[in-house]
């Protein structure tokens, strides 16, 4: 009897299941890409974009997209850091197209360290769990998922749209697809703007919504390498002159070393925005403290203040470094002849490679720590202006989903394919609609997770967007 009761209830559950998905037939769609995108493991060391690439083409290709509106891309130097680029072709021949960008490569997973296997879209208190659930696969999928339902609904946007899914965002020195298109295949990608990954909905601590944001410019992601050479010599005659210990002091000294604050639009304007979200919550100190810092920002007890209160604030007002890898010694038993240190640096805005190294080497103040600039990813541009025609469609959809919700530019303090673009000439923000709880879905680290609802609500808000912008004049 119970072996029966429970099969029943396993076929009514399974019953409303299916009820849910007849009612919104596009979810279910939307839901296997997904599900396909993120299980197709594209690390460097064992994955494959090329794959993942093919996959996308191969649901466009069923939804009625033709081959001549379809185009992969490799570099024979990198056959499994392919892309694609999917174009949906607009009504009016002289209005820009628009470009839907995202990258599909992901950070690296150890499964032992993962409670639940990384490449399998796990669902779990209302989560999806996975590398990649957020990290750009999440907007990649919608973005495809969007393209799949324009064609199936028969819609010919007034600007054509152009979907460039792309490798090589996350690992510095690797081929980066974005940039290659920027310099092979231009046509391919060529629009009046583009929309990508870097912003989105920001909840707090409870779950509640506080803000949706626009990225308006990023910081540009710089590896620096420290290294001390020594002759070396047997442990058992220690002397003062230590690679390690040269290494050690210069750690700590880049450790206590600060960028001078600086501001762009972006963070002037999300300043201004979250100081009245403070002010609103009861933190008139930090709201003070926010528009002090806007109206002066040598002014160091406002900025202690607004730095102390949230690292993501801080991390806005200026170039940031941090040493994330070290290497030192060749034996337990010898004194080291090497000691090398990787440090890694968000640049501002038009702050060069070189300041930055130069600061470093100057804040270290020892000649026996060498400081070098690694391979350089990219340009570092000017931000984009960001117009009415870009943030007003955001703030009435915003308005249309959530009621109350402020939009605010923001300074994205991490770096994006969106370098590439500006450089190119291809105005870039950062647009999700997602909104991520204050750990931000752990992108990058471990049981990497983003909430399903936010994710299905950010798939309704880009869809209803880009058909905003494909119809604007």
């Amino acid at each position: 009897m119970k072996s029966r009761f429970v099969l029943g209830a396993v076929t009514v559950l399974m019953s409303c299941v299916q009820t849910a998905y007849a009612a919104d037939p596009t979810e279910q769609q939307f839901r296997a890409l997904y599900k396909e995108l993120v299980e197709t493991n594209t690390t460097l060391s064992a994955g494959s974009c090329t794959l993942a690439a093919e996959r996308i083409a191969a649901r466009l290709k069923a939804a009625g997209f033709p081959d001549s509106d379809l185009h992969p891309f490799a570099d024979p130097a990198h056959p499994k850091e392919g892309g694609l680029v999917a174009i949906l072709p607009g009504r009016d021949p002289k209005a820009k197209a628009i470009l839907l960008l995202a990258h599909i490569d992901v950070v690296e997973a150890k499964r032992e360290d993962w409670v639940r296997d990384p490449f399998t879209l796990i669902e779990e208190d209302g989560k999806f769990f996975a590398r990649g659930a957020l990290d750009d696969k999440a907007q990649a999928a919608i973005w495809a998922d969007s393209l799949v339902r324009f064609k199936q609904e028969g819609y010919k946007p007034r600007h054509t749209l152009k979907m460039a899914l792309t490798c090589g965002e996350e690992t510095a020195g690797a081929f980066n697809g974005a940039e290659w298109l920027t310099k092979n295949r231009r046509e391919l990608i060529d629009a009046g703007y583009a929309l990508n990954e870097g912003a989105g909905g920001e909840l707090n601590a409870a779950g509640k919504r506080v803000s949706m944001t626009v990225q308006a410019g990023e910081k540009v992601a710089q590896n620096y390498r420290l290294e001390v050479t020594n002759r070396g010599g047997h442990s058992s005659r220690p002397v003062k002159d230590n690679a390690i210990y040269h290494l050690a002091g210069a750690l700590k000294k880049i450790e206590e070393f600060e960028f001078p604050i600086q501001l762009a639009d972006g963070s002037r304007g999300y300043l201004k925005g979250m100081s009245k979200i403070q002010a609103a919550a009861g933190h008139k100190d930090i709201a003070d403290a926010m528009l002090a810092v806007v109206k002066d920002p040598g002014d160091k007890k406002a900025v202690a203040l607004v730095s102390s209160s949230d690292s993501s604030w801080a991390a806005m007002l200026h170039t940031t470094c941090v040493a994330t890898m070290l290497d030192a010694g060749h034996a337990t038993n010898a004194l080291p002849q090497r000691a090398r240190a990787n440090v890694n640096c968000r640049i501002f805005p038009g702050v060069t490679q070189e300041t930055v190294r130069q600061a470093l080497a100057n804040a270290i103040n020892d000649p026996a720590v060498k400081v070098e600039t690694l391979e350089i990813r990219g340009e570092n541009s000017a931000p984009p202006e960001l117009t009415r025609a870009i943030l007003e469609p955001v703030e009435k959809q915003t308005a249309k989903m959530w009621p109350g919700v402020p939009v605010m530019p923001i300074l994205q303090s991490g770096a994006t394919d969106g370098q590439f673009l500006n450089a190119a000439g291809i105005p870039t923000y950062g647009i999700s609609g997602i909104f991520l709880t204050p750990d931000l879905g752990n992108i990058h680290g471990l049981n990497e997770y983003i909430g399903v609802q936010s994710l299905l609500e950010g798939r309704t808000f880009l869809h209803e967007l880009v058909k905003v912008y494909a119809e604007q004049i």
